[in-house]
């Protein structure tokens, strides 16, 4: 056992890189933290931080490559984690995406110390949210959900020289509010860095509203409806297009990006509209990692492209299918860019785009969504996907809402959709209801489908 004790994930990468017994290394050290309120019924029920830490070993022996991920690893254990990816890398067969390392550059702030999130990160908001169950309580509703704060702080290291650190800052809320009698629900969300930018008040205001809209019960069949999905439903259905947007699938012909007869469908014009997905690691507000982190291999990632700076990614651009997710490998293959993935995406229409409610302002009949869930493919091939509508599907009569209607089973694929829609409204930060489990960096707007396909009633409630 070494004398040397490694205190900070910045030593431990140091550590492993000098070990012996690979030709190239590569480390990631995350140190996580998170923090959360969870409340039922107007009353914080229970609080609590957590701490948690992972080592990654990415070792290379020829063009071999052996991966070993540990939790909570300590600095005697170190050695044998080394060893493990090491021995692994010697047994593994060539890896096809075997590239020449990243070279090395260095993160100004790789010396600073973690400085992990707390309780206190809910300093304004906790008040605020006291304050909204008070209000609710005060009318009949009852307020339930959950806010979460973590904060990753990754530290990567490389033979090749790589010292790169990002700290990503992650918080979620999510309401649901019920009435008294349990028989009326709303739901809404938000996706935030701090929680300084929560509006509570605002978006109880927006709960009450629509259990007041619920009061009114409408049955309707299923069919294909003019609808307004807003931002978060959008950005179900984009996330989704977006994880299935890897070139080498698509151009091995498994996808509904795969060109019939080969190849992929980069240069294909997806919508009449001028709309544009995108991702950008320095937009403001949902600001993410500037360079790639693969703690493994797959078919939209390698390990040998980790510290790869990544900038403004373009998808989809004048409606046009522009990008998809590369590897240095796969774009070989494909003969494109490489553009690996961002961890945000980003969706806007036409300059002048209109609010949700201008939009509703303007809407003679049709349906207004709440949020999408239980979202599953159905076929690759055209991204059919299927799920349920939750927590509130409204009618639209003459610009107004004019009360709920059932749920419903919808069958739509996003891609199909694109060409379809008839107005696309001004974009804004959101927070995926389906997905909010794995991402939670979205900024998307509401969209007008004339002839969204509710295939069949749903019981669900």
């Amino acid at each position: 056992m070494s004398d040397v004790v490694a205190t900070t994930p910045q030593e431990t990468v140091e550590r492993a890189l000098a070990l012996s017994g690979a030709d190239d290394r590569m480390v990631i050290a995350d140190e996580g933290s998170t923090a959360n309120l969870r409340f039922a019924g107007n009353t914080l029920t229970t609080n609590g931080v957590a701490r948690s830490s992972r080592l990654t070993v990415i070792s290379i022996v020829g063009q071999g490559v052996g991966v070993v991920s540990r939790s909570a690893v300590r600095p005697d254990q170190l050695a044998d984690v080394v060893a493990a990816a090491d021995r692994a890398a010697r047994e593994a067969q060539p890896s096809e995406d075997a590239r020449p390392l990243v070279p090395g550059t260095a993160s100004a702030d790789w010396d600073r110390a973690v400085e992990p999130t707390n309780i206190e990160v809910f300093r304004d908001f906790a008040p605020a949210l006291g304050e909204a169950f008070a209000a609710a309580e005060a009318s009949g509703r009852r307020l339930y959900g959950f806010a979460e704060h973590t904060l990753t702080s990754t530290f990567m290291g490389s033979s090749s020289g790589l010292r790169l650190r990002h700290d990503q800052p992650t918080g979620r809320l999510e309401l649901n509010a019920k009435s008294r009698d349990m028989a009326r629900s709303a739901w809404t969300g938000v996706a935030t860095r701090d929680f300084r930018d929560v509006d509570v008040a605002a978006l109880d205001t927006t709960l009450a509203q629509r259990l007041e809209w619920a009061k009114r019960r409408v049955s309707l069949d299923a069919g294909r409806y003019e609808t307004i999905l807003p931002p978060t439903a959008v950005s179900d259905l984009m996330i989704y297009l977006y994880w299935s947007a890897g070139a080498r699938d698509a151009a091995d012909g498994r996808t509904v990006f795969s060109r019939p007869g080969g190849g992929t469908r980069v240069g294909d014009r997806l919508s009449d509209l001028p709309l544009r997905l995108y991702s950008d690691p320095a937009h403001p507000g949902i600001e993410c990692a500037p360079f790639v982190v693969a703690h493994t291999s797959s078919r939209e990632e390698s390990v040998f492209d980790n510290g790869l700076t990544l900038g403004s990614t373009d998808w989809i651009s004048g409606g046009t299918l522009s990008g998809l997710v590369q590897t240095r490998h796969s774009a070989e293959l494909t003969e494109l860019a490489a553009t690996p993935r961002v961890d945000n995406l980003i969706m806007t229409g036409p300059e002048g785009g209109r609010s949700l409610d201008e939009m509703i302002a303007d809407t003679r009949r049709g349906l207004l969504l709440t949020c999408l869930w239980y979202i599953r493919e159905v076929d690759p091939q055209t991204l059919l996907l299927t799920g349920l509508t939750r927590d509130g599907v409204y009618l639209v009569e003459e610009g107004e809402v004019v009360g709920e209607v059932n749920n419903f089973r919808f069958n739509e694929s996003p891609v199909d959709l694109l060409g379809r829609l008839t107005e696309v409204g001004a974009s804004g930060q959101t927070l995926p209801r389906e997905w909010s489990d794995y991402f939670t960096r979205a900024v998307m707007p509401p969209v007008r489908v004339p002839d969204f396909n509710m295939s069949t009633v749903s019981q669900a409630n």
